[in-house]
């Protein structure tokens, strides 16, 4: 059986953006990778990120508090794989056992599948695209900054491509597409 390599990060959604982003650098002495008015990514050691924060006040204006739970607080954790080839392989497990991502989707960075827990919530399987420097260097570029999010992809097509022989750099290419607009299913 196919099991993740590594804890990846976590993403908080917060209406203390600020605050929370300094908090995380004080405490864990980490550093801010990319950061625009509606997310952040920091890290303090050789991820690319170990935390995530999403500004509610900008991206769901108007909600329901500061201290308000279950739209403040954790939006999803990531466990990542060693390859394409075992995230895919575990695509197709889950499949056959009924269980799907909601949202499968390219950030450039790695190569996502989220699913959903019995009580709903979040999590992230992923494989990395490349190396850590490559992955800090395309979170600090304009082509992130243009999208952060990434783009969907269908994991039956990559599925596919893989059985048919595809390499494992073919597998984690970022797909061409529009940029993904992040989907309220995903909780922001």
């Amino acid at each position: 059986m196919v099991k993740p390599v590594k804890f990846a990060h976590v993403v908080y959604q917060t209406r203390r953006y600020a605050e929370m982003i300094a908090w995380y650098e004080h405490v864990f002495e980490a550093t801010v990778v990319h950061q625009d008015p509606a997310l952040a990514f920091l890290t303090y050691d050789d991820e690319h990120h170990r935390f995530a924060f999403a500004n509610l006040d900008l991206m769901h204006p108007g909600g329901s508090g500061r201290d308000a739970r279950g739209e403040i607080g954790v939006n999803h954790v990531a466990y990542t794989y060693a390859s394409a080839g075992d995230l895919l392989d575990t695509y197709a497990r889950l499949k056959a056992a009924g269980i799907k991502p909601y949202l499968p989707i390219h950030h450039g960075t790695t190569l996502s599948m989220y699913y959903r827990d019995p009580d709903g919530n979040r999590m992230e399987l992923q494989v990395d695209c490349g190396s850590l420097e490559a992955a800090k260097a395309y979170m600090a570029s304009p082509e992130f900054a243009a999208n952060p999010v990434g783009v969907v992809y269908d994991p039956e097509a990559l599925l596919a491509r893989r059985l048919a022989g595809a390499s494992e750099a073919e597998l984690i290419a970022m797909p061409e597409g529009p940029p993904s607009p992040i989907p309220a299913a995903h909780g922001f």
